[in-house]
């Protein structure tokens, strides 16, 4: 079973990529940038754009009918280690234990020029 979850409250996909897909067990959500789906907006600085990634990641899993409680694994890409401090001061204000298992990697550049994406995995 593969079903598609979208929802208003995350940026729509804007490509040929679902925004989550639910396989009954597990809900993969494709990586959210800090877009804020009603005005279109990306706040300034680190802290701000993790906050609103995280925000559409939430979005997304209550979707599904998931919270933040049920990821499993994450992925934080960021335009630049240096900035991994203080998104995960806000990371780890969203996650409790058991946290999720993460990786989190650098990259040259992400979508819009952001500096951070999260995607995660949820089991139900």
């Amino acid at each position: 079973m593969k079903k598609v979850i979208a929802t208003t409250a995350a940026p729509g996909a804007i490509g040929p990529y679902s925004q989550a897909i639910d396989t009954g067990s597990f809900v993969y959500a494709s990586g959210q940038i800090p877009l804020n789906p009603v005005t279109g907006e990306i706040p300034e600085g680190i802290k701000a754009q993790t906050e609103q990634s995280l925000a559409n990641v939430k979005a997304i899993l209550a979707a599904a009918g998931l919270t933040v409680d049920n990821v499993v694994k994450t992925t934080v890409f960021l335009a630049d280690m240096n900035d991994f401090a203080a998104m995960n001061e806000v990371y780890g204000a969203t996650f409790t234990e058991p946290y999720p298992a993460r990786s989190a990697v650098a990259v040259k550049t992400l979508p819009k020029n952001v500096l951070v994406e999260v995607e995660v995995i949820a089991i139900r």
